[in-house]
Formats: structure tokens, C-alpha cells, sequence
């Protein structure tokens, strides 16, 4: 089992009490947990700068799957990256527009790569990248 390190932290009460409220909203069970989880994602997002850091993420697209050669496209761009996508899912919206959820492992530098790339192609409505340690150094 890890090792639990106690420390004070001062804050001003108005902080306090906004973090409090925020604990309350999140439903976090205590504030060391919620305190726990904010150096996580802190140090997570330095992972997420360092281009080298490896990552996992989601790319989530939306398109209309009527636009000309779209997705040939995507499917072309997610083969020229293969070791780096783990999967994909589509789900069919509506008539015309689609969602894919593209999952993708490595290097950060390389998931926003992918990402941009899909992204900024011709035809994508919407497109978010959202990234995760691989939780390695936390």
C-alpha cells in the first residue's frame, strides 16, 4: 500500500469556501480527495505539453457523411497512422451527419497530429481532441 504524506495548505477563506462548494458540486467525498485529483490533472497536463510525453486520447468528429470523398479521407488518415489508433466508433446521428471517436495511443506531439489533421479535413463539422495520461508517473 502507498505511503500517505499529511500537509497544511493555507488559503484565503473566500477560496476556501468556493472550493468547498465546488467539492460539494463535484461530489467528491472529502477535500483530499478533490485536492488528490487536481495535482493529477495538473501533472497530467504537463504530460500533455511535452511533446515526447505518451498519451492516450479521443478525437471526437462530427461530419455529414454525404460530403464528397470525406470518408475515404478519415479512413485514409487513420491507416497512415495504424500503430497509433487503437480503435474507432461511428454512430449514425441523424439521416445525413455521423460521430466517430477515434482512440489514439503515443506520443502527444503525434495524437495532435492526428487530431489536427482530422479535424481541419474538408467536411468535418466538429471535431474535439481530449487527452489522458497513460497515468504512468502519477
Amino acid at each position: 500500500m502507498e505511503t500517505v504524506t499529511r500537509f497544511g495548505v493555507s488559503v484565503p477563506h473566500q477560496l476556501l469556501e468556493r472550493f468547498d462548494e465546488y467539492i460539494e458540486q463535484k461530489k467528491y467525498t472529502n477535500r483530499s480527495e478533490a485536492i488528490r485529483d487536481l495535482i493529477r490533472n495538473s501533472l497530467a497536463s504537463e504530460e500533455w505539453r511535452d511533446a515526447t510525453g505518451e498519451v492516450m486520447g479521443s478525437i471526437s468528429l462530427v461530419y455529414n457523411h454525404h460530403t464528397r470523398e470525406l470518408t475515404e479521407k478519415i479512413e485514409h488518415l487513420q491507416h497512415e497512422y495504424h500503430k497509433n489508433i487503437v480503435c474507432t466508433t461511428h454512430v449514425h446521428m441523424d439521416a445525413h451527419n455521423c460521430m466517430e471517436v477515434v482512440i489514439v495511443r503515443g506520443k502527444s506531439s503525434v495524437a495532435h497530429d492526428i487530431a489536427d489533421r482530422l479535424i481541419s479535413t474538408r467536411g468535418v463539422k466538429l471535431g474535439k481532441l481530449a487527452l489522458l495520461s497513460t497515468g504512468k508517473n502519477l
